[in-house]
């Protein structure tokens, strides 16, 4: 009965989130107190095992960094500099946008890169006068793709990192570097040809660009240089994580505590919480606790197990099937649980006489990671990307969104199968 009523509680939740009939915050938050009410997940296991604190939380203190920082104008600073390097231009400046984004969560994480590029992009699709929502929609599918190369740009190839001792920082890098670079050629390549003829400038307004002064823009030189010592003493705590033995989350809420300690007189606490996206925070909310009701009633384990039964213990077989499982699953449903899933599932394939379980990590993790761009709601970065555009007043809708995001998974789970059966898999036949 509570796998019918958990079943049940998310089709109907996922239907409103896709319909966008009811704010996805409230609908998601209804759902997550629907498994509640149903006897699904208790009060307890919600808050201790389902909703991921630890994502909420980061979230949090960088929104209150950029915040900050944004009230200095660094963000409408770095805009202008950006622009004025492509004088402008649509499209050049929409592959520049998407290769920072691209290594920008490569290096710190998606999420962490999200919320710095996109006031960038607004300031400047303001400034040009330029639909931003092609831009928001490139951020998103630029920083899945870029942060699917090393072991810290998604958290699923963090938990996979975490999960097994001998893969390192280098191990994803390596492995995951060359397949990243070709499939971010091939997607940019795509949108280019897509937007070519939907994005237009004015010479008035370029002209307009190249006459601006970036210098003008920054407001408070002391708030400045504030916000970026912190935000910098951040960034480098995030690539040095591992020697400092500090999880991320941790890292962010202590920048976020000092940057508002250091500037509080200036910047009003209580307005810098009022600037914080708690919408998007109460979705995730939400949303993690509807995950966590299939995944209570055994849904999520029962789909992981299936994968293994149908490929035999074939290594190849298993291979692809787990990047296609996990590439699919993941554009509807969070990536986490599901990843949390197959780990151990996966480690158990030991115990039937495989010794190399490497390619089916790889395969996890851009399955899991590249699987994201296919809906809005299938990675952490497109719900908040997805969240300050609605801000911002330049929303777009979950089909509008599915219209490129879907075509980009397609393609990225081909050139991730072509990669990973030449590169591991045809030795095994």
């Amino acid at each position: 009965m509570e796998v019918t009523l958990a079943f049940i509680i998310f089709i109907i939740s996922y239907v409103f989130i896709i319909s966008e009939k009811v704010n996805r915050a409230l609908v998601a938050c209804l759902g997550g107190a629907a498994m509640l009410y149903a006897g699904v997940i208790n009060l307890d296991s919600a808050f201790i095992h389902h909703i991921d604190w630890h994502t909420i939380a980061l979230l949090l203190a960088m929104m209150i960094l950029v915040s900050i920082t944004s009230q200095s104008g660094f963000f409408e600073y770095v805009a202008i500099k950006v622009a004025k390097q492509v004088n402008g231009k649509p499209i050049p400046l929409l592959i520049l946008i998407s290769l920072l984004t691209a290594l920008g969560s490569a290096v710190l994480n998606n999420v962490t890169t999200v919320l710095l590029v996109v006031p960038i992009v607004l300031t400047l699709t303001k400034m040009l006068k330029l639909n931003a929502v092609p831009y928001l929609l490139s951020i998103i599918l630029a920083s899945n793709i870029g942060g699917t190369a090393t072991l810290i740009g998604d958290p699923p190839n963090l938990m996979i990192g975490q999960a097994v001792e001998h893969l390192t920082f280098n191990d994803f890098l390596v492995h995951l570097g060359p397949v990243v670079a070709i499939i971010f050629f091939v997607v940019m390549a795509g949108l280019v040809l897509f937007y070519r003829n939907k994005l237009h400038v004015t010479e008035a307004d370029q002209r307009k660009l190249v006459e601006v002064d970036p210098k003008k823009y920054l407001k408070d030189k002391v708030l400045l240089i504030k916000s970026i010592t912190v935000l910098t003493m951040t960034t480098v705590g995030f690539i040095i994580q591992p020697l400092l033995n500090v999880d991320i989350t941790s890292i962010a809420m202590g920048g976020a505590l000092l940057l508002m300690l250091l500037t509080y007189q200036v910047q009003d606490v209580e307005e810098v919480f009022k600037s914080v996206e708690w919408v998007t925070l109460f979705f995730f909310i939400g949303l993690f606790m509807l995950v966590g009701g299939i995944k209570e009633v055994g849904l999520i384990d029962e789909i992981a197990k299936s994968i293994i039964y149908y490929t035999d213990g074939d290594l190849p077989k298993t291979a692809i099937l787990i990047l296609w499982a996990s590439g699919i699953l993941s554009g509807f449903v969070d990536n986490i649980p599901f990843v949390a899933a197959m780990i151990p599932v996966i480690l158990e394939f030991q115990s039937y006489g495989m010794t190399n379980l490497d390619p089916l990590w790889w395969a996890l993790a851009l399955g899991a990671c590249l699987g994201g761009n296919a809906t809005i709601i299938g990675a952490t970065a497109n719900v908040i990307v997805a969240g300050l555009a609605v801000k911002a007043n330049h929303s777009f809708s979950y089909m509008e969104f599915l219209k490129v995001g879907a075509p980009v998974a397609l393609v990225s789970f081909i050139i991730s199968t072509i990669y990973i059966y030449f590169r591991y898999l045809i030795f095994f036949y």
